[in-house]
Order: structure tokens, then sequence, then C-alpha cells
């Protein structure tokens, strides 16, 4: 019985060996093939190859091919499906900076093309994927809005209206949360060097008339609300009644809104102090 294990374990380690050793032939032979195709001039075969590497998921190979291939196939009717597999290769491998700009140059030199719709519409998108989070630059996010907008505009009835309008209202939350956290960071700061409430109140309600659907209305709106007690609290003589009774108008305007809302309490507490300086 231990011989017949000790044959049986020998014979499978032999077998591991074997697969690996046909797996490193299979992989060498395919990059020996790889490389082949690279020095060839057959720009029909490598067409195919890169349509094929494509197919296969094999994104970096049909990168390679492509990018060699496009300036050699303008003009011919192969050209703009090179352009367009070149795009979604990139979109593909995450390289959404490459991927937009490739469907961009798709969508200036054939507007009416085969791909247009989905060239405009996966332009959007990748640079929306690349877009940083909220406390940094946000060029790019206007930049993905634009192709957003553009897209939906080129193509109303698009089976993918819905999914762009939508990427179109995620990238606006984007631009109103570095809005809020701008206006919270001058509420923050105070009268350091300056009056920071004026600013923070500024700020907010810019947000509010740039993106009145916003979700983030009521954040920003007690927001201004605080800042605006804080000024009156802050103030000069001569300005102090005037703040606080704006204070109380901001209030009242702030519970129309939110007549729910989860900073009522604070809300209430601002109002309740800025009566007893009015009274």
């Amino acid at each position: 019985m231990s011989y017949l294990c000790t044959l049986f374990q020998k014979n499978s380690e032999m077998m591991k060996n074997i697969v690996w050793l046909l797996l490193a032939l299979v992989a060498f032979s395919s990059c020996g093939e790889y490389n082949k195709l690279l020095k060839s001039t057959d720009y029909e075969y490598k067409y195919e190859a890169a349509k094929n590497y494509f197919a296969k998921g094999q994104y970096s190979r049909s990168i390679t091919l492509l990018n060699e291939l496009i300036a050699i196939l303008k003009g011919t009717d192969k050209a703009e499906e090179s352009l367009y597999m070149l795009g979604m290769s990139y979109y593909n491998t995450k390289d959404y900076q490459m991927a937009a700009q490739t469907f961009i140059q798709y969508g200036n030199v054939y507007p009416r093309g085969i791909y247009a719709e989905l060239a405009r519409f996966h332009a959007g998108k990748a640079l929306c994927l690349d877009t940083p989070e909220p406390r940094l630059d946000q060029s790019g996010t206007y930049d993905a809005i634009q192709q957003l907008q553009m897209f939906m505009e080129y193509f109303p009835n698009s089976s993918k209206k819905n999914e762009a309008q939508e990427m179109i209202f995620a990238l606006q939350d984007k631009l109103v949360m570095k809005e809020y956290l701008s206006a919270k960071l001058y509420y923050n700061l105070g009268n350091y060097m300056g009056n920071n409430y004026l600013s923070c109140v500024i700020t907010a309600q810019n947000a509010l008339k740039e993106y009145p659907y916003t979700n983030m209305r009521e954040d920003l709106s007690i927001l201004i609300l605080k800042a605006k007690y804080e000024m009156a609290l802050n103030s000069i003589e001569e300005k102090r009644l005037e703040r606080y009774r704006e204070t109380v108008d901001e209030y009242y305007a702030f519970k129309n809104e939110f007549p729910e809302s989860k900073f009522l309490k604070e809300a209430e507490r601002i109002f309740n102090e800025s009566q007893k300086v009015l009274q």
C-alpha cells in the first residue's frame, strides 16, 4: 500500500511538471508569434490580429497594434473601427484619460460614424470615472459634465440617455460637495484674518443658486444660518441688530423649507438666542 501511494505521488508530480512545461511552451509560442506580428508589414494580418486580441480581452496587445494601424489605415473602411476599438481597449484597461481622448478624436473625425453614439457616451463616462475626490481640483469633473451634455445633445433619444443624466447628477453632487467643504472651512476659520463667516455665506448661497436641486440644500442652508448668527454675535454695535434680524429671517426660511430637519433643534436654539437680543 505504501509503495502504491509513493508511486501515485511520483506520477502526480510528473503530471504537474508536464502541465507546467506545456503551458510554458504555449506561452513562449504565443510571445514568439506576437513578436513576429509586431515586425510584420502585412497590415491586413495585423488588423485581424488586433481584432482577435480585442475580442479575447488582451487589450494591451490590441492597443499596441491599433496605435500603429490607425495612421496606416487612414482613409480606409477599417480606420474607423480601429479607432473605436483603440478607445475601448484603453477604457477596458482603465486608462480613462487615453480612452476619453481617443473617443473624442473619433467623434471629431467621424461625427456620423457607426460608433459615434457609443464613442460620445464613453468619452463622458471615461472622464466621469476618472474624476477626483471633492477636496481636489474639479477641472476633470467639469470636462466630464461637458462631454456627457454633448452626448445628450447629439443623441437625445439614446438608450443611454438616462445613464448619462445620472452621471451628470452625480458629478454635480461632487461639485456641490466641494463648495460645501469650502463653505465649511470658511465657517471653521471664523474671524481668523478677516470675516470668514461672510465668505461662508456667499460660497454656500452661490452653490444653492447654481445647483438648486442638490440633495445638499439642507446642509448648505443650516451652514448659512449658523454663519449669519456668528456674524451677528461678533458684530460691531451699529450692525448688531440688523444682523440678528437677518439671522431670524434666515431661520424662518430654513424652517419653511425643512420643517422636519435633522438640524431643527440647532436652528431653534439660534432663533431663540437671536430673539432675546431683539426683544
